[in-house]
């Protein structure tokens, strides 16, 4: 990817990130987003793990099938990744690509416990920040990424 192209790709995340939010989030809504990631997913013929955690709290977890442990692993670093920055866990990784360095280098983080690898996406209320995340895994960063995407913007009526 050129510097230009890295350059707008973070700036369509942080877009993304901006109008993404919610004004209120309850175990219900992460049903609904849940269910709507799965529907969507297998409606393209693929395999992803979904985790939605509000504060910590387990609220959504679903495996489909032809997914493994490994996703659920993933899941947990990208998750960690999302929650210490407030940021998506691809921006993070296109970050880290254009200062070209990796999350360990730059922070001292354990490569085992974060990633910067896309999927995972910030949960935010709106005037009140981030709040959880919204976690993928199955596809590759960037369609991890903009399946979380296109499911919210279509359960929060915006654009992409």
């Amino acid at each position: 990817m050129a510097d230009t192209d890295l350059e707008q790709e973070l700036k369509t995340i942080a877009l993304q990130e901006e109008k993404l939010q919610f004004e209120r989030f309850d175990a219900t809504t992460a049903f609904d987003i849940g269910t709507r990631i799965k529907a969507l997913a297998e409606k393209r013929g693929v395999a992803v793990a979904i985790d939605i955690q509000l504060h910590g709290w387990p609220l959504f977890y679903y495996a489909m099938p032809g997914t493994t442990p490994n996703n659920a692993d993933w899941i947990r670093r990208k998750r960690n990744t999302v929650m210490r920055f407030h940021k998506s866990s691809y921006a993070i990784g296109l970050q880290m690509k254009q200062q070209k360095t990796t999350l360990a280098e730059r922070y001292g983080v354990n490569p085992g416990d974060y990633v910067a690898a896309g999927g995972g996406f910030p949960l935010k209320l709106r005037d009140t920040g981030c709040v959880g995340t919204i976690t993928v895994s199955g596809l590759s960063q960037k369609e991890d990424h903009e399946l979380v995407v296109e499911v919210l913007a279509g359960f929060l009526g915006q654009a992409r």
